[in-house]
């Protein structure tokens, strides 16, 4: 299934390449001469060591993979502390899309940071998924729910509950259509007249 691809990741995968658009912030850990234009606040040319600046998390990765890391990373808030409490109390009630329209798949290229809180933030995705996806089949079952209702969730969601609403619309069709068409197998129907034949038999 197409949204499964982006935990690859998948190069190709839209989503992966949107959710790594994402800014996040960076400390500078290495002064980086002719590049201080990056930080709007300074009037050095180069960008000085503890400078904060925010590049898009491609970036940001491959920076801080290196060998000698170039910068050091600070996770987004939504997956701090706080927020995961608040998904703990009660992730239901959460309008995930508002948080980040690529929340699942922003999460798995944070957990690849190798921040110290990784452990903590893998079990809240999962954990906020597994509370959500009865919610999800829920709406995606219910034939008077608001179609609309799809775009309050973020894509991984939505892509579930969309694939959930087509099925149910088939299941809807199928059986509309009666058993008439059902024909049986032939080999169900030889061993009908083979019992008859033995009947007749006796």
């Amino acid at each position: 299934m197409a949204c499964c691809q982006s935990y690859s990741p998948d190069y190709f995968a839209i989503n992966d390449i949107l959710s790594s658009e994402e800014r996040i912030t960076c400390k500078v850990e290495v002064e980086l001469p002719g590049l201080g234009f990056l930080d709007n606040s300074s009037t050095s040319t180069n960008l000085n060591v503890g400078t904060k600046v925010e590049f898009p998390l491609w970036l940001a990765e491959a920076l801080k993979n290196l060998q000698n890391p170039v910068v050091s990373v600070d996770i987004p808030k939504i997956f701090k502390e706080g927020y995961r409490e608040i998904l703990e109390a009660d992730a239901e009630v959460i309008v995930l899309n508002k948080w980040n329209p690529y929340f699942y798949e922003l999460g798995m290229h944070v957990i690849k940071l190798g921040d110290r809180e990784t452990e903590q933030i893998t079990e809240s995705l999962l954990q906020t998924f597994k509370s959500r996806f009865r919610l999800i089949m829920d709406w995606a079952h219910n034939p008077v729910s608001d179609p609309t209702q799809g775009n309050q969730l973020p894509r991984l969601e939505r892509d579930i509950f969309l694939n959930g609403r087509r099925a149910k619309i088939r299941l809807l069709e199928w059986l509309k259509m009666g058993t008439n068409s059902i024909l049986p197998s032939e080999i169900t129907a030889n061993l009908k007249k083979r019992k008859r034949a033995d009947y007749e038999l006796e």
